[in-house]
């Protein structure tokens, strides 16, 4: 081979010409791919343009077709939404029921409701004196069921068919109920206390007593030996425990622990100024509406009658009298009953309006807060008090009986039974200066109540008539045992406390068909998961799980109206029940509108997602998986004035059917249920 040709060092140099050439072809590329974009983009927001047309177009006859069946929609609407003032009536004629069965009943009750026989009862029992603990609390489970008769009647009485007399006297004959029987327990208290030196222990010299109900639990220990080194009172067979100073354990002092598992020292709510008002107008707006229907239809019955008279002596004025007689009677009983009928059908609209009145009370947010005057006071829209009430008195102890010649001799004191003050008012006769130390008390908590967190313990003002946390230290609360110890400045009535709004706002919740009927709404909180059947006019626990672990319930298997139902959660710290102050401690939500994300598993992949705005429903494109929300309808699909005939497009004839045949008290239940718990605003 020959030697290899040497590349050139030098490149080939590009003229004026080429440069310049090539330039001009990069520039004509680039005009050419900008005219072919801005084309592009032309015809992209031309089609873009038809379609929002066409959309537009799709959109205002849907729009147009939704308005053209509004009416018919609304007036199917109100037809089913008859079962309202049906399932009213049908708890009017419970409550009647109810009271008529108590009459014929003849047990010796009285019946709350009627003022004398509460009266009566009420005078009878105070003329007893010489009663026993054992007898009073033994009454006291005839009293309590009096109280919660009343109770129930102020929640479950709708307000238009409470007068304010009405309501005044339940309220007051609650208060006496309330009053006599703490009254009661004081004066077998003192009974049991003359008596001390008779059951005294063999081991102490002291006296102890416990009585154990399921009501009420009492304590009662009675220092007889006044021995200074014995400062540490235990309850036998109990973890109750009192650590006293020395000059109590040398006084001739009794200390009583009275447990009530009701709360009769926080006063009874007063009923609003907003809800008055409203009572007063739908109560006179009712009857005035009755007698103008009531006075119209007895001048069309008049006229009626009148009419029906003349055609009938012009007809038959050749029939006898009796026949002419015979034919007004029969034609004035049509008249009566289609009077009669139209009657009914103006008392079912009132009636209507009023439980819708009512229903919209239920989700009505107050518009001030309650405003607190002190700062250690228990803003009780706040918080609530569980475990029922501690009365933790001293007592002074009255003069024993001394037996003499057979007979049993012994001093009662005119006043009664007398406190000791601790500490007294003026300590300047005692040389040092913590001579009162606060009182160690250990209490054990109610078994079927429920504290998420530590509960705080709070006293009663006697003066302010009000809770508060001030003169409570060192307080420890023991979850596993059960058990809570703090120090007291001073005794008297204590409770446990708890956030109210602990289980707010709701992290998810779900209502699913069992079936015909029936229903489970799960609520699921940060602390716990509550599920809840519904059937008919009733309302089971059906299960609950704290920190995802099965808790026990006494509550669980017994069916409830929905009120007593709501009051019994409440009271075992399962509260799940927004109020008209809620909304100053929980952020809610304002828009009715949520979709599920990938946080939240669905069992079933098949749901619809729904919208209803308050005016319009429609069926969303979107699916549970989709990233973002947005309000475009689903392809096929229409607007509908309401949730039911937009599900009656894509639901079974069966299902509807289902729908159909609910019934009113069912359907009651359940709106009432979700109406107290408020689901779409506390979610």
């Amino acid at each position: 081979m020959g030697p290899k040709a040497k590349k050139s060092a030098r490149k080939k140099k590009i003229t004026k010409a080429e440069r310049l050439k090539q330039l001009q072809e990069e520039e004509e590329r680039r005009q050419k791919e900008e005219e072919e974009a801005r084309v592009k983009h032309e015809k992209e927001e031309m089609e873009r343009l038809e379609r929002q047309r066409i959309e537009r177009e799709k959109w205002h006859q849907l729009e147009a077709k939704d308005l053209e069946r509004r009416n018919e929609e609304l007036e199917e609407l109100y037809l089913l939404e008859e079962c309202f003032p049906e399932a009213e009536k049908l708890k009017r004629d419970t409550r009647l029921l109810s009271q008529w069965n108590h009459y014929i009943q003849c047990d010796g009750s009285p019946d709350p409701s009627v003022s004398p026989e509460i009266n009566t009862f009420i005078s009878l029992w105070k003329e007893e004196t010489n009663e026993t603990l054992e007898e009073v609390i033994a009454k006291s489970k005839l009293v309590l069921n009096l109280i919660e008769k009343l109770r129930l009647l102020l929640l479950q009485t709708p307000s238009y068919d409470l007068e304010d007399k009405t309501i005044i006297q339940y309220r007051g004959s609650i208060l006496e109920l309330q009053e006599l029987l703490h009254l009661k327990f004081n004066v077998a208290t003192e009974r049991l206390l003359r008596q001390a030196s008779t059951l005294a222990d063999l081991d102490s010299g002291n006296m102890e007593k416990v009585i154990q109900d399921e009501n009420v639990t009492l304590y009662v220990w009675a220092n007889l030996k006044k021995n200074p080194r014995y400062r540490s009172v235990r309850f036998s067979e109990t973890q109750i425990r009192f650590e006293i100073p020395r000059i109590l354990a040398t006084s001739g002092i009794a200390i009583r622990l009275l447990h009530t598992h009701y709360d009769h020292a926080t006063p009874l709510r007063p009923v609003s100024a907003s809800l008055q008002g409203h009572t007063a107008t739908v109560t006179h707006f009712v009857k005035d509406e009755v007698q103008k229907g009531e006075a119209e239809i007895s001048k069309e019955l008049q006229e009626e009658y009148k009419q029906q008279e003349c055609e009938s002596v012009s007809v038959c004025e050749e029939e006898t009298k009796v026949e002419e007689q015979g034919d007004i009677e029969v034609q004035m009983s049509f008249v009566q009953e289609e009077s009669e009928a139209t009657k009914c059908k103006l008392e079912m609209k009132l009636l209507s309006e009023a439980v819708f009145a009512a229903q919209l009370l239920l989700i009505e947010n107050a518009n001030e807060k309650p405003c607190f005057c002190e700062d250690n006071e228990v803003d009780l829209c706040q918080f609530t008090t569980l475990g029922g009430v501690y009365h933790l008195d001293i007592f002074e102890l009255p003069p024993q009986c001394k037996p003499m010649k057979g007979w049993m001799i012994v001093e009662i004191l005119k006043e009664g039974l007398q406190k000791y003050i601790y500490p007294p008012e003026s300590t300047e006769d005692f040389e040092t200066e913590n001579a009162f130390p606060p009182i160690e008390v250990t209490l054990e908590v109610q078994e079927n109540v429920i504290f998420f967190e530590d509960p705080m313990v709070a006293r009663w003002d006697a003066e302010g008539k009000h809770w508060q946390t001030d003169g409570i230290s060192n307080v420890l609360y023991q979850s596993e045992e059960r058990l809570i110890t703090f120090s007291l400045e001073t005794f008297g009535p204590v409770t446990l406390i708890q956030d109210t709004h602990i289980n707010m706002p709701f992290q998810s919740w779900e209502l699913r068909p069992l079936d015909v009927n029936k229903v489970l709404l799960t609520v699921t909180t940060v602390f716990t998961e509550i599920q809840i059947q519904i059937k008919e006019n009733l309302c089971m626990l059906a299960s609950v799980k704290v920190d995802n672990k099965k808790h026990s319930s006494t509550l669980e298997g017994r069916w409830m109206t929905p009120i007593s139902f709501i009051l019994a959660l409440k009271e075992t710290g399962l509260n799940i029940f927004p109020t008209g102050h809620s909304h100053f401690y929980v952020v809610i939500n304002h828009k009715l509108r949520e979709h599920l994300t990938e946080e939240e598993p669905v069992q079933d992949p098949n749901w619809t997602l729904l919208m209803f705005s308050g005016d319009r429903a429609q069926r969303l494109k979107i699916n549970e998986n989709s990233e973002t929300f947005s309000e475009a309808l689903k392809e096929e699909t229409e607007f509908h004035s309401t949730l039911y005939h937009l599900v009656k497009d894509f639901a079974s004839k069966e299902a509807m059917e289902k729908i159909r045949s609910s019934k009113c008290q069912f359907i009651d239940s359940v709106c009432y249920m979700l109406l107290s718990t408020r689901l779409l605003s506390y979610s």
